[in-house]
């Protein structure tokens, strides 16, 4: 995290308690986007623990790159604890890539671009678009207000009654963030842990 980064958050009147508690914190590019979408079409709309572990039985039964993804059976897939949609869901990433998407075109891409050709793969949606902003190719300014963690921590930060406030009104909040939202928002899920 840039100085920079860090002390324009920091001085900010309702993120600033969290960053000074918490410190810098980084956002660090994977060397595996692949898997690392793989890994949050497991975690959708799951709790840490179940998700967990169906990634580890995954990561056991087959070779998480496109081609082991394709190769294993259906079966295998659906054994270490997918969904029958997630599985497809999983497949179909597997076949972007195997077609042609690759990390060096998502890094060349902008957010936008990124969302886009991610969100025309059936089962990515706009939230696990942007998690692969932050988290995979560690872009800075994203500001995921789909994600219900983001909400809350803006609701705890804020003072805000729950759901008391659109997405469009959380935005229009995380702005004086610009361009550091991916900090901000890994904040505002620090302050709700």
């Amino acid at each position: 995290m840039s100085e920079d980064a860090y002390q324009a958050l920091k001085a900010d009147p309702h993120l600033g308690p969290v960053v000074e508690s918490h410190g810098p914190m980084e956002l660090e590019a994977s060397s595996e986007p692949f898997e690392r979408l793989v890994v949050s079409i497991v975690n959708q709309q799951l709790s840490t623990s179940a998700a967990a572990t169906i990634r580890d039985r995954m990561f056991d039964a087959v070779t998480v790159t496109p081609e082991g993804i394709l190769a294993a059976d259906i079966a295998v897939l659906r054994d270490c604890g997918l969904s029958k949609q997630k599985t497809e869901y999983v497949r179909n990433v597997a076949e972007a890539f195997q077609d042609g998407l690759s990390a060096d075109d998502l890094h060349a891409m902008s957010d936008d671009e990124v969302i886009e050709s991610l969100t025309e793969i059936r089962g990515v949606g706009v939230w696990t678009a942007k998690m692969f902003l932050i988290f995979v190719l560690a872009r800075e300014d994203v500001f995921p207000v789909e994600d219900l963690g983001i909400r809350r921590g803006m609701e705890k930060v804020f003072g805000l009654e729950a759901d008391s406030q659109t997405r469009g009104e959380l935005r229009e909040r995380a702005e004086p963030w610009h361009p550091y939202r991916s900090y901000a928002s890994r904040y505002l899920w620090r302050a709700v842990d």
